[in-house]
């Protein structure tokens, strides 16, 4: 494998990796901006600017922006995150310029036909309904208002219909010429692509962006407390949170593998005790969701109206005895666990291209994944018991959804925790 990168004066990085015996290449434009860089008023703006990105240039049509790509067999797609947005592409190796030149367009020079924005509203108010009417996403989107209101992270990615419905093409004009800059700009590409080709396209296509330092947006303040929604459901919802180590924080390894023992999988603690031996949930599982300055760690799950109450207990149970019952097995598995899933996202050129976008986004460098292996095998079960005492120790936050009358008030919930 070689890698490479180059910074344009303006800003914009680039990284490559050539991927020898591949015939195909993924390339794609992360952007440093995301739902959080978003003023109360702009909420959704940020989701509903990548969809306009596909709706029409100076040069392209929304039908041959799709047609350009998929008519020499590749596929062009975007998604928005709490801190980024990405717009990325597939296709065979020699079509690699190609995928660029409609990348750049998109991005950097899209319509905003108030047509077009009128008709994207519709699809994105039936996005948002259909997520409000999903009650194992809507409870996410009221965790993160739970944990942090007041604040860009804890907003809703989509939006709310109230801001979308008034959302204008100088509205999208703002949000471009305020947040989309050289310097929060990296182009990555891996497979079979030429770095010093792409270079020299870049240098042109992108000579336009402007270089500037933007502030960096305001720092997350959890907040602990719960939100109850009782609704004629199948179910009754449950999901908690507490905070977690940073993307910046050595601590983050040992968040991993504790979420990986607590809910990662079939084997692990969650789902063999609440599931396999006590039959209270279908669905059951820990996840991480790590950001540049915080952290937070979740755990979900579904029941019915009856079997709230006790799973709720058992959740609490495990979270109190975790640190003093874990074992060199639990930890060697979730390394084991951890080890392969690097090493086999690693296998497709895709991965490769986000994983080292991420990088030269968060530390503006290439951290090669022998360096991430070894900090996680450097783990150690008192790291992780250590790390899972001050997580469990702090309030959590806490949603319920649907049939939850029998539900266990939040007082009794903490009270189990200690």
């Amino acid at each position: 494998m070689s890698q490479k990168i180059t910074r344009f004066d303006n800003g914009v990085r680039l990284v490559t990796e050539h991927m020898p015996g591949t015939l195909s290449a993924s390339i794609g434009v992360w952007v440093g901006r995301g739902a959080r860089h978003e003023r109360p008023e702009q909420n959704g703006i940020a989701h509903f600017l990548e969809h306009m990105a596909f709706k029409g240039t100076t040069k392209r049509n929304a039908r041959e922006i799709a047609e350009t790509i998929e008519d020499v067999g590749g596929y062009l797609n975007a998604y928005t995150a709490k801190d980024m947005t990405a717009f990325y592409a597939r296709t065979m190796g020699q079509d690699v310029p190609l995928a660029l030149d409609v990348l750049s367009d998109i991005i950097l020079d899209p319509l905003f036909s108030q047509e077009e924005i009128d008709v994207e509203r519709g699809v994105i108010l039936q996005e948002i309904g259909q997520t409000n009417d999903t009650p194992d996403d809507v409870i996410f989107d009221w965790l993160a208002e739970e944990c942090y209101p007041e604040q860009a992270i804890g907003r809703p990615i989509l939006g709310t219909p109230e801001r979308v419905k008034n959302f204008q093409a100088e509205d999208f004009r703002e949000f471009v010429g305020g947040n989309y800059g050289g310097d929060n700009l990296v182009i990555s590409a891996s497979g079979d692509v030429d770095h010093d080709s792409l270079a020299k396209d870049i240098e042109r296509q992108f000579a336009g962006l402007s270089y500037r330092t933007d502030p960096s947006p305001e720092l997350a303040s959890f907040r602990s407390g719960q939100k109850r929604v009782s609704r004629d459901l199948e179910q009754a919802h449950f999901v908690m949170s507490v905070p977690a180590p940073s993307l910046l924080d050595d601590d983050q390894y040992a968040a991993q593998l504790l979420s990986a023992v607590l809910g990662g999988g079939m084997s692990s603690r969650l789902f063999q005790n609440i599931r396999e031996q006590h039959g209270l949930c279908y669905t059951i599982f820990s996840t991480l969701n790590l950001l540049r300055d915080h952290g937070q760690l979740m755990i979900y799950s579904g029941t019915s109206a009856d079997g709230i109450d006790p799973l709720m207990a058992q959740v609490a149970h495990e979270l109190k005895t975790f640190s003093s019952s874990l074992s060199a097995k639990d930890i060697n598995r979730a390394k084991a666990q951890m080890r392969a899933g690097s090493v086999m996202a690693l296998e497709g050129a895709p991965s490769r291209t986000e994983r080292n976008a991420r990088n030269i986004m968060l530390h503006d460098q290439l951290v090669p994944i022998e360096d991430a292996l070894e900090k996680i095998d450097a783990v150690t079960i008192d790291d992780i018991a250590a790390l899972a005492d001050r997580m469990f120790a702090q309030a959590p936050q806490m949603v319920l959804y649907g049939q939850i009358e029998k539900a266990r008030d939040y007082d009794s919930f903490v009270a189990d925790l200690s």
